[in-house]
């Protein structure tokens, strides 16, 4: 998975990265917004979800200490990212200027 992982995030295109857990409510919470994000961008971005209790290494590496984690990758750098719920305007206005 880690090699995997490093070649999604060194991306051109930017890379939102949802960390979250099976068990965690907010995160359910996250994922129409993260829908929504998706529709509105279309191809300018990737989103993908890592589980941090199946992937602990990738979430440690990253120093996800509580679900919802987003983090955004532009070419395998961290460009920006937040803890909790995001709404869909906060969460736009967040990697429009990386897109």
């Amino acid at each position: 998975m880690k090699a995997s992982f490093n070649q999604l995030i060194a991306s051109e295109i930017p890379v939102l990265v949802d960390f979250h857990a099976e068990w965690c409510g907010p995160c359910k919470t996250m994922a129409p917004i993260l829908k929504q994000l998706k529709d509105s961008a279309g191809a300018r971005i990737k989103i993908i979800k890592i589980d941090v209790d199946r992937n602990p290494a990738i979430a440690g590496r990253y120093q996800v200490r509580g679900v919802p984690t987003l983090v955004l990758f532009k070419n395998g750098q961290a460009v920006w990212r937040q803890s909790g719920v995001v709404p869909i305007q906060a969460l736009t206005q967040a990697v429009t200027p990386f897109l």
